[in-house]
């Protein structure tokens, strides 16, 4: 009985997959359209902008829609709606300890520049003294 039942859960995994990657396609032929027909109106009609512009995003909406459709675009929004919730949980720093710790870095670049530079000018007078 339970070998039934993992086929038939195989079997509607399979056409699942066969499902999402007709998806796919279609989200890759709407691309293709819309780089085209945005190609083609551009040489030909150039005043049309706007609506090149318009249909480019009503063609990005629906290809993003058919995407977001499949498994694996179901699983990135999620991905996403977590990360959202995440950053929602990050205590950022103050403006004020902001500032200071930039000044902090900045200074001690300043530090470590000055000190390899007099340590590149030390060297490169050793090395000029050898030389002649």
């Amino acid at each position: 009985m339970s070998s039934k039942a993992e086929s038939d859960n195989s079997n509607q995994s399979g056409s699942a997959k066969t499902l999402d990657g007709l998806k796919w396609c279609l989200v890759v032929i709407i691309v293709g359209v819309g780089v085209y027909g945005n190609h083609y109106f551009a040489k030909y009609y150039e005043q049309f902008l706007l609506y090149r512009v318009l249909g480019l995003l009503v063609l990005a909406l629906f290809a993003g829609f058919v995407a977001f459709s499949t498994e694996k675009g179901s699983r990135f929004w999620t991905l996403l709606k977590d990360a959202k919730a995440e950053i929602r949980k990050v205590v950022w720093p103050t403006r004020q300890e902001t500032t200071q710790t930039t000044l902090i870095v900045v200074a001690a670049v300043l530090l470590v520049g000055l000190f390899l530079w007099g340590l590149d000018s030390l060297l490169s007078w050793i090395v000029n003294s050898l030389i002649g």
